[in-house]
Order: C-alpha cells, then sequence, then structure tokens
C-alpha cells in the first residue's frame, strides 16, 4: 500500500462520499423522465466517456482489462447500482438512507474477520456514525415492498464485495487507471441488462434530466469511485468506510437547502454524531502501521 499522508486520504474519501450524496437530488431530475436501470446505463455511459483516455491511453492501462480482481470489481460495481435502483424504486428515502447507514458498520465488521486491526476508538467512531445515519434516515415506518427491502439489502452486500475485491486490485499505471477500468467494465455489464429489461433508453429528454444524468456520471460515478479507490487503498477497510456515511448526510443537508425539507433536532444530532464519528476514526489511524500491499 502506497505510504502518504492519512490527511489525503481522508479527504479522498469526503470527497468520494460528498459525490455519492449528490447522487440523491441528480437522480431525482433524471428519474421523473427516465427508468431507473436506463438512468445507470446513462450514468455509466457518461462516466465511461470520461474514463476512456485514463484506461486505453498506454499498453499497462490496457492490460488492466486483463485483471481478474479489477473486472471483478468493475461487474460486482454495475450490478449493485442496478439492484439498488431498483430497490429505490420500491422503498422510502428514509429505509434507504437508514441502510446506506449501516454500510461502515458491515465493512468494519468484514475488515474484523479478514484480519484487520481495527482500534477501539475506530470501532467506536463506526458505531457513532452508524448511529448519526439512523438519526437522520428517521423511522422507516411505512417503508415499501417487501421486494423492495430485499433488493436495497442486497444492493449493500453487493458493494461490500465489490469494496473488498478493490483492495485487492494489482497496482495501476497511475491512480485514475483502475477506477477508470472498473467504470467502463460497469458500463458493459449494465448495458445488456439494462436493454433486456426495458430496451434502449430513451435520449430525448429534458435539459434538466440530461444535467442529472452528466452530472451523476463524472460526480458520483468516476470521481467518486477514483477518489475511493485511492482514499481506501491508503487506510484500513473501517476507517475507509465510515465516510460511506457522508452520503446520507449529504443527501439530509441537500433535502433541506433545496428542497424544502425541515432541519429537525434527529438531523443536527446525527449530522454531529458523523462528524464526531469521522473525527475519532481518523484518530485512531493516527500512530497505526501502514497496512500491507493488496495482492
Amino acid at each position: 500500500m502506497t505510504k502518504s499522508s492519512p490527511r489525503a486520504a481522508f479527504l479522498a474519501l469526503t470527497i468520494a462520499g460528498v459525490f455519492w450524496g449528490l447522487g440523491f437530488p441528480l437522480g431525482k431530475l433524471a428519474l421523473r423522465e427516465i427508468a431507473p436501470p436506463h438512468m445507470v446505463l446513462l450514468r455509466f455511459a457518461v462516466a465511461a466517456l470520461v474514463a476512456l483516455p485514463f484506461a486505453i491511453r498506454t499498453p499497462a492501462m490496457r492490460a488492466m482489462f486483463r485483471s481478474g480482481p479489477v473486472l471483478a470489481a468493475g461487474i460486482l460495481y454495475g450490478i449493485a447500482f442496478l439492484v439498488q435502483f431498483e430497490g429505490l424504486a420500491r422503498v422510502s428515502v428514509t429505509l434507504a438512507a437508514l441502510l446506506v447507514g449501516a454500510m461502515p458498520a458491515l465493512i468494519a465488521i468484514s475488515a474484523r474477520i479478514m484480519g484487520e486491526r481495527v482500534t477501539r476508538l475506530s470501532w467506536a467512531g463506526v458505531a457513532a456514525s452508524t448511529l448519526g445515519a439512523g438519526l437522520i434516515a428517521g423511522k422507516p415506518g411505512g417503508a415499501g415492498s417487501v421486494l423492495g427491502v430485499i433488493l436495497s439489502l442486497a444492493s449493500l452486500l453487493i458493494f461490500l464485495a465489490w469494496l473488498i475485491v478493490l483492495r485487492r486490485a494489482p497496482k495501476g499505471p497511475s491512480s485514475l487507471t483502475i477506477p477508470a477500468v472498473t467504470v467502463i467494465v460497469a458500463g458493459l455489464t449494465v448495458l445488456p441488462i439494462a436493454v433486456a429489461m426495458h430496451g434502449l433508453p430513451p435520449l430525448a429528454l429534458s435539459a434538466g434530466a440530461w444535467a442529472g444524468i452528466v452530472g451523476q456520471g463524472i460526480l458520483s460515478t468516476f470521481l467518486a469511485t477514483a477518489a475511493w479507490a485511492y482514499g481506501a487503498s491508503r487506510v484500513d477497510a473501517a476507517s475507509a468506510g465510515v465516510f460511506i456515511n457522508i452520503e446520507p448526510l449529504m443527501g439530509a443537508i441537500l433535502g433541506v437547502a433545496l428542497f424544502g425539507d425541515r432541519l429537525t433536532a434527529a438531523l443536527a444530532i446525527g449530522g454531529l454524531l458523523i462528524l464526531i464519528g469521522s473525527l475519532a476514526v481518523v484518530r485512531g489511524e493516527k500512530g497505526e502501521p501502514t497496512p500491507p500491499s493488496p495482492a
């Protein structure tokens, strides 16, 4: 694993969480006019176009398309987004946010099972951040269909598998190569599935819908994936995972700022817990030996 300032890694993970969080309001713009699989397909198509120069410019870059872990990561990433958005179409945003808030705990547990050392302070940070996300999400009453819940839970497990596989990917010729190849493979994975489910996607969309799709493709897909890959390769899995909770926090903040949602005590306390938990994880990482390079 590359030795670098933990501050740079945590900054990259923060950027990833913020950009993933932007996917909700951007997605709302597009989902008014397009089905979830088509939106995911167009989102990855935009991301793949941006990623292409970072994936095929040199023979060393193109060789990453023959790497088993990289291919597996791309396939899992594409399927995870398909399953997630199919689930989101059947459950409330409240329950979806609550489920996303459980990801750091899942990552920390999986990291411990795989032998990574998780400090007590980091565990406390994971717990505080997860509790904060739960408070922001609120009570999941009237959440939606059983199928929607199952799909949402399944997407979290697929994302967890993607994170684990991504940490085993070889080092690319540049910091953007692995994320670029991952996004392209994900797009190629989504293409036949989306077309088989709903046919070719409509392209005669409004400027607002295209703004949502392009924003998701560039910010919430390519740049978020690249920032996560950079940060997660430089800290342990539990420390990286807590930053996923920035996603529901961002969703809540944007809901208040842009969609007229009410600022509640749960939102304020939950946001504070997420910030405290993230700081605890950062402090728990200090002084720890640099983890070994992934295979």
